[in-house]
């Protein structure tokens, strides 16, 4: 039964996620200020690491940082075009094919329902699986290739479980945990190794608050902390060298949704967006958090914006992302008694929602009860009554939109 697997693969994925993340650590370092990033750098020389391990080569680090800068602003063929170079130099290591693969998993990122990438990204990790591999055969203590081995294996898990390929992912799993295992113990490696340790503290305790039938499964694994998981990615956040934008991107998230800090989950989207502003999927969560707080000038400027460059077909920027910004307009526009405008938007919501197959989402269901009712106050009462169907036809029971389709439906005799 997929419905009683999905639950319980919710805790493989969390640590699959966990392990891709703490793969993509290794694209950070750049975002850290230059002092930081010399003074680690001259720890691990100190400790002869540098010479052992690829990822600790300091000159390499600074020859890459304009393509890593690129591969988070979405400009893909600048940074594939510096990383096929490292491809070229480093033909028997897993750190270039890693960074390819990378590249193509932030062309999925900002629609996640987007299949196209799918063979291609696979593909790239099971490249960064078998060089990994041949690593380990060669040293069976390398820490570095079991550092790949467990990113690659996250990777594939977190994917394949969009994918609804439980079998499969749970494999990817199992072997994420594996390599994960093996990699530690070398803290002075770096101090990235913070933020698994973060996510981890602050997950496993979330997974049975949630999904109260996973406490036996969770009661397997090492006992959790959310209060020090959260305290360890701002750590992180604030002063890692790889893993800090990592850091900010879970923080973000989790201030947003799970700790209703809005205006913390602002700040940090603020930062992303000017930081990387050709980047669609910051750029959408800073108009987001920008709405949430009540900030909706700004947050109508910002997608203006998006859907301006969805328009002139801008890398990264499609369908999922025009579904937020034309609602935060039709929202706007809607409190400011512009029906016309509104009701502009909040039709091109539902063109975006259906383009990029989001009927489900809440941003399409509250549109469709917005028209409804316009439909329903301009006496149309047959197209009020399409829109409120449409609602009980997309929508759980549950759902608040669902409930609330109903009791308009019944008040207003639909």
């Amino acid at each position: 039964m997929i419905l009683g697997r999905k639950p319980v693969f919710i805790l493989i994925l969390t640590l699959c996620w966990t392990l891709s993340q703490s793969g993509n650590r290794l694209l950070l370092a750049f975002q850290s200020p230059a002092l930081a990033q010399n003074d680690i750098l001259d720890t691990v020389a100190g400790l002869g690491l540098e010479e052992q391990y690829l990822l600790l080569d300091k000159g390499l680090q600074f020859r890459i940082t304009e393509n890593v800068n690129a591969l988070y602003n979405f400009e893909f063929e600048k940074a594939e075009r510096g990383f096929k170079v490292m491809e070229y130099q480093y033909p028997e290591h897993p750190l270039p094919y890693f960074l390819q693969g990378l590249s193509t998993w932030w062309k999925i990122a900002p629609d996640i329902e987007n299949k196209r990438y799918d063979d291609l990204f696979l593909k790239q990790m099971d490249v960064v699986i078998d060089k990994a591999k041949n690593l380990l055969d060669e040293e069976p203590d390398n820490k570095e290739a079991s550092f790949f081995l467990a990113g690659a294996y996250g990777f594939q898990g977190r994917l394949l479980s969009e994918r609804k390929s439980w079998t499969k992912a749970t494999f990817a799993g199992k072997n994420a945990l594996k390599y994960l295992k093996q990699s530690k113990g070398e803290e002075e490696l770096n101090p990235e190794l913070l933020l698994g340790d973060a996510l981890f503290n602050y997950f496993s305790v979330w997974i049975p608050e949630n999904y109260p039938i996973l406490k036996p499964v969770v009661a397997l694994f090492p006992k959790g902390d959310k209060e020090l998981g959260l305290e360890q990615l701002e750590d992180v956040a604030k002063n890692a060298f790889y893993a800090r934008v990592e850091a900010q991107y879970f923080l973000f998230r989790l201030y947003a949704s799970e700790e209703r800090q809005p205006y913390k989950a602002l700040a940090i989207t603020d930062y992303l967006h000017h930081k990387f502003p050709n980047n669609p999927y910051f750029h959408r969560s800073y108009a987001r958090h920008l709405y949430t707080v009540g900030r909706m000038m700004e947050s109508k400027e910002q997608s203006e914006e998006i859907l301006r460059r969805i328009e002139e077909n801008w890398t990264g920027y499609e369908a999922n992302s025009g579904r937020y910004a034309a609602f935060y307009l039709a929202q706007y526009y809607d409190r400011i008694n512009d029906r016309s405008s509104a009701k502009k938007y909040y039709q091109q919501t539902l063109s975006y929602g259906e383009e990029s197959e989001s009927q489900e989402s809440g941003y399409y269901l509250f549109s469709l009860i917005a028209l409804g009712k316009m439909a329903n106050e301009e006496n149309n009462k047959a197209q009020s009554k399409e829109y409120f169907k449409k609602v009980k036809k997309y929508a759980k029971r549950k759902h608040p939109a669902h409930k609330e389709a109903r009791e308009y439906i019944k008040k207003n005799k639909l």
